[in-house]
């Protein structure tokens, strides 16, 4: 049996429905998808409690223990991408749009990293 478990960021509970949250490291929540076999076997919403503030590799080392193989997202930053790297979980950027539509994309293996240049910086907003 092959299992992956997928962390997307997002901001509500609404699961599928959610809409991916824009920086990773501040999402007040993450989504975690079980996939087996090509298919999605469940779903768990978790609380990030790094939401607010975090020093470096925390949340990378939060999903690890949360046995989280890959890392859906928008944009990340070159030592956040490292910390992950070196966990063994596989990054990919570039996603926007609704979480199910993106793990459609990721099922079809359609899903493949790209840029992304956030408007602004999160201090910012």
């Amino acid at each position: 049996m092959n299992r992956i478990r997928v962390a997307i960021p997002v901001q509500d509970k609404r699961g599928l429905e959610d809409e991916i949250f824009e920086h990773f490291g501040h999402a007040p929540y993450f989504l975690l998808v079980d996939v087996e076999n090509n298919e999605i076997t469940t779903i768990e919403i978790v609380e990030n409690p790094y939401a607010s503030q975090h020093g470096p590799g925390l949340v990378p080392q939060f999903l690890k223990e949360k046995d989280v193989n890959v890392l859906i997202c928008m944009g990340i930053g070159r030592r956040a991408l490292d910390f992950f790297n070196r966990l063994g979980i596989e990054v990919i950027t570039g996603a926007m749009g609704k979480v199910e539509e993106i793990l459609n994309e990721y099922l079809k293996g359609s899903l493949a990293s790209r840029e992304y240049t956030p408007a602004r910086k999160w201090g910012d907003l």
